[in-house]
């Protein structure tokens, strides 16, 4: 008869696992937007949404609705979370290009009135400006590694299960 329990103990604590380390990551986020005056960039922001779905996914499958597919979900939000990181990343390092109106490609090749559309184009807050790091790496970086940590739980929880 307890059989049924043990399964909800495992999905339960991997969606307050998960839960809880995306709160905390959208919860930082907005510390340093807020209080430490750092601005994000459209990438950063598209980083915050899949945060967003994981402590909605992990409200809902605590509510005892589905959470064993709350959790699948919850892997999928990880996986988008770690790439779009990592791609910032790659981005703020020079590894690849990042979306051409995320960042600032000012060449001289053009005329003076192309040069100034571009500038005029070009947000205030780039994508390949690393605002924060620590041990070298980006807030995006922090996130990608975190996510790594989302990803893991959810798989342990739902193979434990």
């Amino acid at each position: 008869m307890n059989k049924p329990i043990i399964p909800l103990i495992g999905y339960r604590l991997g969606l307050m696992i998960t839960g809880g380390i995306s709160t905390g990551l959208l919860g930082g986020a907005l510390l340093f937007q807020y209080v430490g005056g750092l601005a994000p960039c459209s990438l950063c922001i598209w980083q915050r949404w899949p945060h967003l779905a994981v402590m909605i996914l992990a409200f809902i499958g605590l509510c005892g609705i589905m959470p064993r597919l709350m959790l699948q979900l919850i892997l999928i939000s990880g996986v988008v979370s770690a790439a779009l990181g990592g791609y910032h990343a790659g981005i703020e390092w020079g590894v690849w290009a990042g979306p051409s109106g995320c960042t600032a490609n000012l060449s001289l090749d053009g005329d003076i009135s192309a040069m100034t559309q571009l500038l005029l184009e070009t947000p205030l807050v780039r994508c390949d400006d690393v605002a924060w790091s620590l041990f070298g790496l980006s807030m995006a970086g922090w996130n990608a590694l975190i996510s790594l940590d989302i990803i893991a739980a959810a798989l342990i929880s739902l193979r434990r299960s």
